[in-house]
């Protein structure tokens, strides 16, 4: 009986260990975290990087990483251009993002807290950009 249970144990072990990577359908792709990472990084501008963003959201932690993206993305339109009181006021409003939800549990509020952050770089996009007398892309 021991034996029986030890096996059944060890089956369940490497079964789990051979799970793949899971992929989630986004844009009618299935894709893995990582691709819809690369597919945000790819994007010509934060507009189209917050709309991917938003057709892959997961509603959890994954959200994080694909936020961070976006981030990223959007930053490269205003980031250099600020200046230190600019500075200090953007990372103001992404700090407000990170205690938002800071009392809350569940990963859906890492994922809330990663779209608030999201849309405040987007928003500094935005005005950069309009600032530039450039549109959005």
């Amino acid at each position: 009986m021991l034996s029986k249970c030890c096996l059944a144990v060890l089956a369940v072990v490497l079964s789990v260990a051979a799970t793949p990577v899971r992929a989630m359908v986004c844009m009618d792709t299935s894709m893995t975290l990582d691709e819809v990472v690369d597919t945000i990084s790819g994007q010509k501008g934060c507009e189209s990087a917050m709309k991917v963003f938003r057709d892959c959201e997961l509603t959890a932690s994954g959200d994080v990483q694909l936020g961070a993206a976006v981030e990223k993305k959007c930053e490269a339109d205003f980031k250099p251009g600020l200046g230190a009181a600019q500075t200090q006021a953007y990372k103001s409003e992404m700090h407000a993002c990170d205690i938002k939800y800071r009392n809350k549990s569940g990963t859906m509020y890492l994922s809330f807290t990663a779209f608030c952050r999201a849309e405040v770089a987007q928003r500094y996009s935005q005005r950069a950009l309009k600032a530039a007398g450039q549109k959005a892309r």
